[in-house]
């Protein structure tokens, strides 16, 4: 049984920065699937938001590129997205996913688990 759990989401002012976590029950996900973030805003599709493959490469929507940085600690089986100098269009639920092909990029990703979600909120 594959589970995603994020946490860290919360509310900050335009400029401030904010990590979001994703735990995870299988330990070989970290070794072999690619994992991303993506969000979804009220009335938006949901996009992909940041990719890292099974060899650590990373990749980003070109509205966050810059400004986060996705992660992953193999030790812990977390995922982690740091987002700094954020706006108010970054304002949305946030969801972690895992893919079991391990070479994806954030054009490619086509998620096979996702997270239940945490919301990121920030205000002007």
């Amino acid at each position: 049984q594959v589970q995603l759990v994020e946490s860290g989401g919360g509310s900050v002012q335009a400029g401030g920065s904010l990590r979001v976590s994703c735990a995870t029950s299988g330990g070989y996900m970290y070794r072999w699937y690619s994992l991303g973030w993506f969000r979804q805003a009220p009335g938006k599709e949901r996009e992909g938001v940041a990719v890292i493959d099974s060899d650590g490469i990373t990749s980003y929507a070109d509205s966050v590129k810059g400004r986060f940085t996705i992660s992953k600690d193999n030790a812990k089986n977390t995922l982690y997205l740091q987002m700094n100098s954020l706006k108010p269009e970054d304002s949305a639920m946030y969801y972690c996913a895992a893919d079991q092909r391990g070479w994806a990029r954030i054009a490619t990703m086509t998620p096979d688990y996702w997270g239940q979600g945490t919301q990121v909120t920030v205000s002007s």
